[in-house]
């Protein structure tokens, strides 16, 4: 049994044969993906900016998603008829041979009471140096497991947060691409939200298909 908690993105690497990319179609996508920010919104994330540059040195993880990552993605709703956000919830399946099994911070799946096919994995820390664990590689295990449930059809997102910075990631058969950092305190927010919002619409799709 490999825990999510134990990985590095060294050892998912050679344990499974991943290739980290440059460039990545599907995570561009994401990236570059067209949303409306309406004025509220605009008004309600300047608060929650606000609120993070004044408490983001001294906030714990828990904190740190009570009181902003929590808030933002509320904002945005990601529950629909046959997909919501779960949080602390046993993910495990089998890559490769090997039981995997972790409790991502967030993850976006399809059901409603409980989740059945995940399609986004998302890690959260507290701290932008010294932080425990590497939480690229946790996200990445996630999105492993998530990919067999199901059965490499689609590609499978993530993100991690270390503070302030945002990092989106996708994982599609053997590779995995990560973006570079968005900051939160930074006008970088509003992009943000643009990319969580495009990621909604992805979720959407994808559930109506299954």
């Amino acid at each position: 049994m490999l825990s999510f908690n134990e990985c590095t993105l060294e050892m998912l690497d050679s344990t499974f044969g991943l290739k980290q990319i440059r460039t990545s179609q599907s995570l561009q996508n994401l990236l570059d993906g067209e949303a409306e920010l309406s004025d509220l919104e605009h008004n309600i994330l300047l608060n929650f900016r606000e609120l993070l540059l004044i408490n983001v040195d001294n906030w714990n993880e828990q904190e740190l998603a009570l009181n902003f990552i929590g808030p933002v993605f509320a904002l945005i709703n990601f529950t629909g008829e046959n997909f919501n956000l779960f949080a602390d919830r046993l993910l495990k399946g089998v890559v490769d041979g090997i039981e995997m099994k972790g409790k991502p911070d967030s993850m976006i799946a399809s059901g409603w009471r409980v989740p059945k096919k995940p399609y986004f994995c998302f890690q959260e820390y507290k701290k932008e140096k010294d932080a425990e664990g590497d939480p690229a590689a946790q996200a990445l295990a996630a999105m492993l497991v998530s990919q067999e449930i199901n059965e490499h059809k689609i590609p499978v997102y993530g993100c991690y947060v270390r503070g302030r910075f945002w990092f989106f990631m996708v994982l599609k058969d053997k590779s995995y691409c990560i973006s570079d950092a968005y900051t939160a305190t930074k006008d970088d927010l509003f992009d943000i939200f643009r990319i969580l919002k495009v990621l909604k619409q992805f979720v959407m799709e994808i559930a109506e298909q299954n």
